[in-house]
């Protein structure tokens, strides 16, 4: 049975403490941002706790001030340091942005807004970067209906397409990978969104990453428990808490799903 994966998500926007670099932040509800520190610096420690990947995502787009040179730095500088696998996302619009980050230390590259907008982004990456190093991050939360929809633009444009409907179009067209977000639960600690992930992951043959509201260990252990999902992902969580990853990982241990003890 595959090992599934503990992957910490550092979301990244520019420093008002240190103009010109970029700092690792959190989000609630993808809003109200804290700035916890140098990226890079906390990248490392994860990977002293054992976790099994990294995923940073740039938010600055969203915020309209996003600058490729900026996150090109953190990622190179990442890459050079640590020796783990790296997931970058945030303003990937064209192949070309693809093939700057693959070609400065990204391993993966996610994409979004950009994906909703011309969903040929995706088959079209895949034929020429491969399957693998393509991340379709699908962004979602309950409209004012209360159904599920998928938003863009860090949350603020609400599509008509569904979760599902947006994971199948997604693997069809050649993602290797999705990384599931209920922006609902974002930051709350209250647990992930479990409903939606758990139809995304049984209907999905590809890997599946859920994340969104991890606060406790057992937030995880319900996650991987309730759903198909490959890997949790979480932000919030490992920035704040004092249990490290490798306690976590533990915990998952010990409830019996199987996943990966020692480097």
């Amino acid at each position: 049975m595959a090992k599934k994966r503990l992957i910490p998500k550092l979301q990244l926007l520019p420093s008002k403490l240190i103009p010109g670099s970029m700092s690792l932040v959190t989000t609630q509800n993808f809003k109200n941002s804290i700035e916890v520190g140098d990226p890079v610096s906390q990248a490392k420690i994860y990977e002293a706790q054992a976790v099994d990947e990294l995923v940073f995502v740039d938010l600055s787009y969203s915020r309209g001030v996003g600058s490729k040179e900026a996150i090109v730095n953190v990622i190179r500088k990442a890459a050079e340091e640590i020796f783990l696998p790296i997931t970058i996302g945030g303003g990937v619009r064209l192949l070309q942005d693809f093939s700057l980050l693959l070609n400065n230390g990204a391993d993966k590259v996610s994409i979004n807004s950009a994906a909703l907008e011309d969903p040929k982004l995706i088959s079209d990456a895949a034929r020429q970067f491969g399957s693998q190093c393509v991340v379709v991050s699908i962004d979602y939360k309950k409209d004012e209906n209360g159904s599920f929809r998928v938003y863009s633009e860090g949350g603020s444009k609400k599509s008509n397409l569904t979760p599902l409907d947006w994971a199948l179009k997604a693997q069809n067209l050649g993602a290797g990978e999705l990384l599931v977000t209920c922006i609902d639960h974002d930051g709350t600690k209250q647990g992930l969104e479990l409903e939606m992930t758990e139809r995304i992951c049984q209907s999905i043959s590809v890997p599946v990453i859920i994340s969104g509201g991890c606060g406790r260990a057992i937030h995880f252990t319900d996650g991987f428990r309730q759903t198909k999902a490959e890997a949790i992902a979480a932000g919030t969580f490992f920035c704040f808490q004092d249990q490290s990853p490798m306690q976590t990982r533990s915990h998952i241990k010990n409830a019996g799903i199987p996943i990966r003890i020692h480097t």
